[in-house]
């Protein structure tokens, strides 16, 4: 009894309570989904002492901080970026010890596919693919199905005390450049978001098995798929399955690279013109039917694809690398010079803001342009007063300035991967794809990480490097940088 009052003053000298609680609510949910998935693999006679050994780690130190911490207060800013920097790099963290005890994997092996669950990035470690249960490979699923979503987002849903704290959170969470909300109360937004992301799932789940996906790997690639994850249980990835599922898939993957707020207002409030509107998608479904029918025709002409099946691979292989899903209907590693370069710039495109999908975005490259556009008329007119537009809508100098500073920070951590992978490897193609394929998260590269490779046999400070590239990634750089500046630090101790 006597210890308590020395716990109680510790609590109130905590200077990040939300984080704190934050993290240890995120971590006794994911102990929980790991006993029970223990317990599942238990009674199917699989090992289960990974799961087991994540969940007691998980809720032991999950129930230590949720006491530690408060959901009362709306954070300051700087603890809103420390909050979502830390939980995006300590959830993998936690979600690698089912891989590391039960499969097999070093620590560092088991962190990385962590990592690239959790981050929807969906490139892999792994060499044999029967060296993992049947519930690992739906962990791995499900992580990028909860890294799709959000995981503050989920839990802004759930638990609605954490509204007011999550607020802050939730737009440093939430990609894109304009941080749109349908509703001012933030639990219905993240509910509508929610919303399309169960439809989404229920429809492709429906779409694979209907297409004679077999039940296990339709839910598996289920989850990868509307997350834009990419990981599959089969290690021929999607090129095992049909032509009518590839056409499903690629369907499914269009969708993930639109924002979710656009297309709950198709679904559910009945605006089937909106999408016309949006300037961002028209750009985005511009670039996918452009650079679709472009490498279409280099597979016609060089690869000797008959018709169909080049225009197949093409839009398939153009809506994964775009949305950053990764999955591969074919070893596109293998496909001539013009088509890889294609698929390559489409890494650093993107999907749109607001959607599940990675790297730059459509909306910053649509504002560049716009920057451009005006600054060539102003070379022409320097007296002129040209305000900067995306569509009909105005972008404050505000919103150019985080352009700005994301792109720059994007270019900086992207180049830093090409030299330490570069050097380690010595192999520039690796190097410069991997790099691309990690920060943007989008998974395969070219060649020894091609498709229908892997990434195991990078050394360890390739993978390291790698690993921090796909945490700030998934969170768009400012909230890890961040970390790295006095002025947070000094903001948090105030």
């Amino acid at each position: 009894m006597k210890s308590w009052p020395r716990f109680a003053k510790a609590k109130a000298a905590n200077p990040i309570p939300v984080a704190t609680y934050m993290t240890g609510t995120v971590y006794v949910a994911l102990g929980l989904v790991m006993a029970v998935l223990g317990l599942v693999d238990a009674l199917l006679g699989e090992e289960a002492e990974g799961f087991f050994a994540g969940a007691l780690v998980g809720l032991g130190l999950g129930l230590l901080l949720r006491r530690l911490g408060s959901p009362q207060a709306e954070p300051r800013r700087a603890e809103a970026l420390l909050t979502v920097a830390g939980l995006w790099l300590l959830v993998p963290a936690l979600g690698a010890i089912p891989f590391w005890v039960s499969g097999g994997m070093s620590y560092l092996d088991a962190l990385f596919e962590a990592t690239s669950g959790f981050s929807t990035t969906g490139a892999t470690v792994l060499s044999d693919f029967n060296q993992l249960s049947h519930g690992l490979f739906f962990w791995r699923s499900l992580s990028q199905w909860f890294g799709g979503m959000g995981i503050l987002l989920l839990f802004i849903v759930v638990l609605p005390h954490l509204a007011l704290a999550g607020r802050q959170m939730f737009f440093a969470e939430v990609t894109g450049v304009q941080k749109q909300q349908l509703t001012p109360k933030l639990r219905q937004t993240a509910t509508n978001i929610l919303r399309v992301y169960l439809v989404l799932t229920g429809f492709t789940l429906a779409a694979y098995l209907l297409t004679g996906v077999p039940f296990f790997e339709a839910f598996t690639n289920t989850l990868s798929s509307v997350s834009a994850g990419g990981f599959s249980p089969n290690p021929e990835s999607f090129a095992a399955y049909s032509s009518l599922t590839q056409w499903a898939a690629t369907l499914v993957m269009f969708l993930t690279g639109v924002n979710l707020l656009l297309q709950y207002r198709v679904v559910f409030g009945r605006e089937f013109a909106a999408p016309l509107r949006d300037p961002e998608f028209r750009a985005y479904a511009l670039i996918v039917v452009l650079v679709g029918l472009g490498i279409a025709l280099i597979l016609l002409l060089r690869q000797q694809y008959p018709p169909e099946a080049a225009l197949r691979h093409a839009f398939f292989q153009t809506t994964s690398i775009i949305t950053g899903t990764g999955f591969a209907s074919a070893d596109f590693a293998q496909w001539v010079v013009p088509a890889q370069v294609l698929l390559v710039m489409l890494m650093f495109i993107g999907g749109s803001a607001g959607s599940v999908g990675g790297s730059i975005k459509v909306i910053r490259w649509l504002i560049i342009a716009a920057l451009v556009r005006r600054e060539l008329q102003r070379a022409l007119h320097p007296q002129a007063v040209l305000p900067l537009r995306v569509g009909h809508k105005n972008i404050g100098e505000d919103v150019l300035r985080a352009v700005a500073a994301f792109i720059t920070l994007y270019v900086g951590l992207f180049a830093l991967g090409v030299l330490v992978i570069g050097v380690l490897e010595e192999d520039f193609v690796v190097a410069f794809t991997a790099s691309a394929a990690a920060i943007g998260n989008v998974g395969p590269g070219l060649g020894a990480v091609g498709p229908m490779s892997h990434y195991g046999e990078l050394h360890p400070v390739s993978k390291a490097m790698m690993i921090f590239q796909m945490w700030a990634g998934r969170i768009e750089l400012i909230a890890v940088f961040a970390l790295f500046t006095p002025e947070l630090w000094r903001r948090l101790r105030a």
